[in-house]
């Protein structure tokens, strides 16, 4: 089974997958899954496949992972997309976000396609994961409930180090501008916009919400970018920063941006409000049978198509390191792989 998944992980890495450029690793996996006796659905760069014993009567995990990838860290001292095999490492863009945890899954996905578990399986290899798209897990799901396949919960394979990421923050980026009035600023005239939107940074320095997550603890807010003036001799009229808010379950994502936007007064615009804060229940059974097998649950910091999934209970682990992610030269072990497997099909056998 590992050899399999591994010579599988090789051709993904040799096939570049750029966040929506994904369609030659799509083909890739549906030809694979085909060469393997499953019959693939695609749907845009998403490919997905449903187990051959499906029965209404049990609930549906999906498994789920990513295909696309960054764009390769400039401090590469190898090929990107040549997997290379070394002391038990596998090197290559992808190869441990998500390339490991994807074809974990799959290799899953194949050995349970026709054994008689308690769950239907759906495998979901999605795109755009890493831009948050919204032709990668958001159509897919909408595309399932269409056609009265929505998940019951789900696994969502990224590099955990097999850690059952029970929860993850959710991510909203506001767009806020301070205004005021130019003028010369040697006689100093107008309203310097940069003074408002100091004075509201630091309202949002001390800014309390009243509700606090008992998982994912307070929100936090960063500003991240600040712009204004056009030469040193005009008092600017405008000044416009960027607010990074790394949101929690206690408060939808809108609630947020409107608690944000009443404490100040410039103007405050979220790009969007998609990514929301989840969490699973550690009673949850998928959740307590991965615990009980050696799962170490945490809080995880990173985002993952998990925050698309909406109110689909979903445990986040897979094999790899999160820190070896979008970094130069990443890799994965080869073990990681196998024991990734193993946990996977272990878990679902117990459900």
């Amino acid at each position: 089974m590992t050899a399999r998944a591994i010579d599988l992980l090789d051709r993904l890495i040799a096939t570049p997958s750029l966040s929506r450029q994904e369609n030659a690793t799509a083909d890739l996996l549906e030809g694979f899954l085909r060469d393997n006796g499953v019959s693939p659905s695609r749907l845009k760069n998403n490919v997905w496949a449903i187990s051959q014993n499906f029965d209404r009567s049990k609930p549906i995990l999906m498994l789920n992972s990513h295909h696309d990838t960054v764009r390769p860290a400039s401090g590469y001292t190898i090929d990107p997309f040549s997997p290379l095999h070394r002391d038990g490492r596998i090197y290559g863009l992808g190869s441990n976000d998500a390339g490991a945890s994807l074809v974990s899954l799959v290799e899953t996905f194949l050995t349970l396609n026709s054994a008689d578990t308690g769950v239907n399986l759906i495998l979901a290899a999605t795109a755009e994961e890493e831009v948050s798209g919204k032709s990668g897990i958001e159509m897919l799901l909408a595309h399932l409930r269409d056609r009265d396949l929505m998940p019951d919960m789900a696994i969502v394979g990224e590099p955990t180090s097999l850690r059952a990421a029970t929860a993850e923050r959710g991510l909203m980026v506001l767009d806020c501008t301070a205004h005021g009035k130019s003028g010369h600023a040697a006689r100093g005239e107008g309203i310097n916009a940069i003074y408002s939107a100091i004075a509201d940074i630091e309202r949002l320095r001390g800014l309390k919400f009243d509700k606090t997550s008992a998982v994912l603890g307070d929100i936090k807010i960063s500003v991240t970018q600040i712009e204004a003036g056009t030469q040193h001799n005009v008092i600017p009229d405008r000044c416009s920063f960027v607010i990074d808010v790394r949101t929690t379950d206690a408060y939808t994502n809108p609630e947020i941006a409107s608690l944000i936007a009443q404490a100040i007064n410039s103007e405050c615009v979220p790009r969007s409000t998609r990514l929301n804060a989840s969490a699973i229940s550690e009673d949850h059974p998928l959740a307590a049978a991965a615990i009980r097998l050696g799962a170490v649950p945490f809080v995880s910091p990173t985002l993952s198509d998990r925050a698309l999934m909406r109110d689909i209970p979903a445990l986040k682990i897979g094999p790899g390191d999160s820190a070896r992610s979008h970094t130069a030269d990443e890799f994965v072990f080869e073990h990681e792989i196998s024991d990734a497997i193993k946990f996977y099909q272990t878990l679902i056998s117990t459900l």
